[in-house]
């Protein structure tokens, strides 16, 4: 039967290809300009055959990845920056005042929520206080003086809670008191009065035998002035070598001051138009000469400067 098949046609292989390579290529497996080559590592996956854009080429997945490591690493690195600023913020930052005394040998309790107050006060007034770096410690100690006279001082520790500052305050001491009007005031050796002692009762009472109202003869400045007289007189007395053990203001004023010292029985009358320094000057040197002398007196006057009168 095969003798009545027609044979195929003989077609020369060299013509087969050169219609093969004439035939149309499909737009995917063709390269054209300004086109990236992508490729892929996989056995089975033919880079010109794939419609998928995303297979790189190891070198381009190390860039990649290096890429990417930078940019988590600035993203961290901003987050702990930003941490650290906001951190160093809150531990110098005052929201709130704790207290804390610098003496021990305070013998009552203080009210702290009332000096919290007056400090939280001042950084209302002054808002960049509440900074530790910004804080202006000797304003701050004279607002709160002005407010609470028994302030010697305040000193800023460091921190005693997130948000929370420690203030060291130092009281004062009393040397000499003086009730005026059924209230007890105290003075301290540079001679600042105020009404809160946290400290025990000082020697030194102010006898009061003037029979004057101070609410006559004036405002409470005028006490004031007084107890910081007595104050001065009762300090540098101190240090000259004598010591107050009562200080009397004399019947019908309140200009002149009368002090009796432990040394000697007799009194020493003193004037608070005059400074008190020079009038501690002349009585140490008059009480002086009357001792090395031997004299009984019954009073040594020093108002006028550079006398000293005596009976």
């Amino acid at each position: 039967m095969s003798l009545f098949k027609k044979k195929k046609a003989d077609i020369p292989r060299r013509r087969v290809v050169q219609e093969e390579s004439t035939k149309p290529k499909p737009s995917s497996a063709i390269f054209k300009r300004n086109r990236t080559l992508i490729g892929s590592s996989s056995n089975f996956l033919k880079a010109a055959e794939s419609n998928k854009a995303d297979f790189e080429s190891p070198r381009a997945q190390v860039h990649h990845l290096t890429n990417q490591r930078r940019r988590i690493f600035s993203i961290l690195l901003i987050i702990l920056m930003s941490c650290a600023a906001i951190l160093l913020v809150l531990s110098n930052f005052t929201a709130s005042a704790s207290i804390s005394l610098a003496d021990v040998t305070v013998s009552k309790k203080i009210d702290n929520a009332l000096y919290e107050k007056a400090i939280l006060d001042y950084m209302n007034v002054n808002p960049m206080s509440r900074f530790h770096f910004a804080l202006n410690q000797s304003a701050l100690t004279d607002y709160v003086s002005s407010k609470l006279p028994e302030v010697m001082s305040i000193e800023q520790k460091g921190i005693a809670n997130l948000g929370a500052t420690d203030f060291v305050i130092t009281m004062r001491k009393p040397i000499a008191g003086w009730q005026i009007n059924d209230k007890q005031y105290y003075v301290d050796s540079k001679g600042i009065p105020f009404e809160r002692n946290y400290f025990a009762a000082p020697d030194v009472q102010i006898v009061d035998n003037s029979g004057i109202s101070l609410q006559k003869t004036g405002t409470a400045i005028a006490s004031k002035r007084f107890l910081s007289f007595v104050g001065r007189v009762v300090s540098l007395s101190k240090a000259s070598g004598y010591t107050v053990t009562q200080a009397i203001l004399p019947a019908d004023t309140t200009r002149q001051l009368q002090v009796k010292l432990k040394e000697v029985n007799y009194l020493v009358k003193l004037s608070i138009d005059r400074p008190a320094g020079e009038q501690v000057e002349d009585m140490a040197r008059a009480v002086k000469y009357f001792s090395d002398r031997g004299r009984s007196l019954s009073y040594i006057d020093v108002r006028v400067s550079g006398k000293a009168f005596y009976k």
